[in-house]
């Protein structure tokens, strides 16, 4: 068996402040899979988001949690970005984050999410908010130069239930997150090749 060491990382970005919810119980299933496919996962959930504070471009210092998330995002191969949908887009924790990674910008070897495989997941206690905060996400990653997996799980919390074993009330939806895990997978090889 590899090195965990040298296995290529997916990071998984989701959740709420306040408790484990089901955007990041979804975003666990997915990442679960990526790692049957062979790679390390890290995720930063819903208390750790909270945990950095809002965005300041012209800050000159940056705290540990911040620190931490840009270096975690600089060795990753892939990512998976789940956001419940609030308001028709995606959460604020979830958008401070990803502002974050300006931090990025002058790189040389990869800025942002330069040539990296994204995964989208959406939750919404309804299908309207789960499409739109999707086309956000889809939005947010362009910007950032990712690349979005071809397909993006929308789930609604109104219909799917998740529980703490890491399961959820609907198959159909557990194989939806497994497929944007392995997507990412099976996509994050390719920009291993050309960045290395």
């Amino acid at each position: 068996m590899a090195d965990s060491e040298f296995q290529p990382l997916v990071v998984g970005i989701g959740g709420t402040i306040g408790g484990v919810s089901s955007t990041e119980r979804a975003l666990k299933i997915a990442l679960d899979a990526a790692g049957r496919q062979g790679f390390r996962t890290r995720m930063f959930g819903g208390a750790d988001m909270g945990r950095l504070p809002l965005y300041n471009p012209k800050a000159t210092t940056r705290t540990p949690e911040e620190q931490d998330f840009v270096e975690t995002m600089r060795g990753a191969s892939a990512l998976i970005i789940a956001s419940p949908g609030y308001h028709g887009s995606i959460s604020g924790v979830v958008k401070n984050a990803l502002d974050l990674l300006e931090e990025t910008a002058r790189d040389a070897e990869r800025p942002y999410l330069a040539d990296m495989p994204v995964g989208l997941i959406a939750t919404a206690y309804g299908w309207q908010a789960t499409g739109s905060t999707i086309a956000a996400l889809r939005s947010i990653v362009h910007a950032l130069r990712g690349w979005p997996t071809p397909f993006a799980a929308a789930i609604n919390t109104q219909l799917t239930k998740f529980d703490d074993e890491g399961g959820a009330s609907d198959q159909a939806v557990l194989d939806q997150l497994c497929m944007v895990g392995t997507q990412v997978a099976r996509f994050a090889p390719l920009q291993i090749h050309t960045n290395g």
